[in-house]
């Protein structure tokens, strides 16, 4: 049963022959990886400080892509991923780290925790992450404005009890 399950998903079985370039020797990469909300405990692997506020695995993939990294995408879930159904948490990157000799395909990624913090530092320029952000700021400026308006400057008197 396991074999047609390799099968299905396109994954080979483990074969020490495998060499570098083939696929199953990629680096994997799950949004969890870098997700700020997670701890080191839930799978979390760069520091808080470099993490990412829930990535995507489309946006990991679009940054991935833009580097010029080689890379394909599996519809995968991280063993640690409480809520394995939830579409956000779901996929995984697999990225070329190395050629077939062993050299880095890219020398500005020679290691996982590389792509990792190179990740964590351009997710959040990303054109869709600054909109988010900016509109968020823009609702939140609105309804704090209307809020102090209509709340008349202070306590609220409940009356005299007897």
């Amino acid at each position: 049963m396991a074999s047609a399950a390799a099968v299905l998903s396109g994954a080979r079985p483990w074969n020490q022959e495998f060499s570098h370039a083939d696929r199953e020797r990629w680096v994997c990469i799950y949004p969890l990886y870098i997700n700020s909300k997670k701890t080191l405990a839930e799978g979390r692997r760069v520091p808080l400080t470099k993490g990412v506020d829930n990535p995507l695995y489309s946006e990991i993939r679009d940054v991935c892509a833009a580097a010029g990294l080689t890379l394909g995408v599996e519809n995968k879930v991280h063993p640690r991923e409480m809520d394995s159904r939830d579409t956000k948490s779901r996929g995984r990157i697999r990225v070329q780290l190395k050629n077939e000799d062993g050299s880095p395909v890219n020398d500005k990624f020679p290691t996982r925790q590389s792509i990792l913090l190179y990740l964590g530092e351009t997710i959040p320029k990303l054109k869709g992450r600054q909109q988010q952000a900016s509109s968020a700021a823009q609702a939140g400026q609105q309804s704090g404005g209307a809020a102090s308006a209509s709340s008349g400057g202070g306590k609220k008197k409940k009356g005299k009890r007897n």
